[in-house]
């Protein structure tokens, strides 16, 4: 058995459950838009798991991976957005 706080394990149980619930809304979504937002929380659910991660084993560039894909995950969204509004980039 993997030596883990109760606190921590309990979080990663937390994130699994919501994790799962989001693939059940991103494969049975009745809109695109729906999609969209389980996608959304996925990505900072990701960023959940990498924080716990850097609690438990106590390596700092958990953290740096959390913020990078906080960052990429944001700006992924916004594109998303804009490409199901139909306006271009650039604009």
């Amino acid at each position: 058995m993997i030596d883990m706080p109760p606190l921590v394990l309990a979080g990663f149980a937390v994130l699994m459950a919501a994790s799962a619930m989001c693939l059940f809304r991103v494969a049975r979504g009745p809109t695109v838009f729906d999609c969209t937002v389980a996608i959304d929380i996925l990505g900072t659910l990701v960023v959940g798991f990498c924080c716990l991660m850097g609690l438990w084993t106590g390596q700092d560039f958990y953290m740096n991976i959390a913020i990078a894909w906080a960052l990429i995950s944001f700006v992924g969204t916004l594109a998303l957005a804009k490409y199901l509004e139909g306006r271009r980039y650039d604009a």
